[in-house]
């Protein structure tokens, strides 16, 4: 029987909002077993940009990066999110370590080509993650806390979506643990009514998928973060769950299933 990883993704919202980022992290030294985290911190990258005369420029919510704007999140992910989560688990009892995708070569990517005209910049797509690099650490007793940062392995940081980091860590754990992958956000999980809290859809499969996105239900950036979550139950990954950032126990929320 395979030993249990939860693997959990934080979005940048929540590492922005100091209530709900000390429960998240309290719930998270609470979590049983092996653990991993992976964390976003956007709109931090935005307000430091701003602080530095650096200009955001976003299309259909995706950051375009620039030389500058990759020296912004490089700082702010790497650096000053990434470091800061990872003192504060030390302070709890989590025995962590901030990893980007350079570190060790856990996540080698490529810089994403233009799609549909437009040119993202340093913005890198997933080609491996290296699941037995990243059990080294989980198997000595070490909890990763990875930032949305990878390499090409030419010598070039790319920034890379969180959520796809996620799903691709998972996917390469999947084979060595019994995964759960839980994406916490601001929402008690996906929402047949954006206007009503409590509407969370308990289960969404492949084809309610394909008919909630047909129909609207479901939109924006709630799309990639199901077809990464869809990606992952295909690759081998147990469960995954999408959930409210204080409510990360594996007991509430969407479940994502094959």
């Amino acid at each position: 029987m395979r030993e249990q990883l939860t693997i959990v993704k934080v979005g940048g919202a929540v590492v922005e909002d100091e209530l709900q980022l000390s429960q998240l992290l309290k719930d998270f030294s609470a979590i049983e077993g092996r653990k991993l985290l992976v964390h976003g911190g956007g709109r931090r990258a935005t307000k430091m940009a701003e602080r530095l005369g650096v200009e955001t420029h976003m299309v259909g919510g995706r950051r375009i990066t620039d030389e500058q704007m990759l020296e912004v999140v490089t700082m702010v992910y790497g650096g000053l999110v990434n470091k800061q989560v990872v003192a504060r688990l030390q302070a709890i009892g989590v025995n962590a370590i901030g990893l980007t995708g350079a570190d060790g070569d856990v996540i080698r990517s490529h810089k994403r080509p233009l799609k549909d005209g437009i040119d993202y910049g340093f913005v890198g797509d997933v080609d491996k993650a290296d699941g037995e690099q990243l059990s080294r650490l989980i198997e000595a007793g070490i909890t990763p806390v990875v930032a949305p940062l990878t390499h090409d392995g030419m010598g070039h940081i790319l920034n890379t979506n969180a959520d796809t980091m996620a799903s691709e860590t998972a996917k390469a754990l999947a084979g060595r643990y019994d995964v759960t992958l839980i994406f916490s956000f601001e929402k008690k999980g996906v929402l047949l009514n954006a206007d009503d809290d409590e509407s969370v859809i308990p289960v969404i499969t492949h084809a309610d998928y394909e008919r909630y996105k047909a129909d609207g239900t479901i939109s924006g950036g709630m799309l990639p973060k199901i077809e990464n979550a869809l990606a992952a139950v295909d690759a081998g990954v147990s469960r995954v769950i999408i959930t409210l950032a204080t409510a990360i126990d594996g007991m509430h929320g969407t479940v994502i299933e094959k």
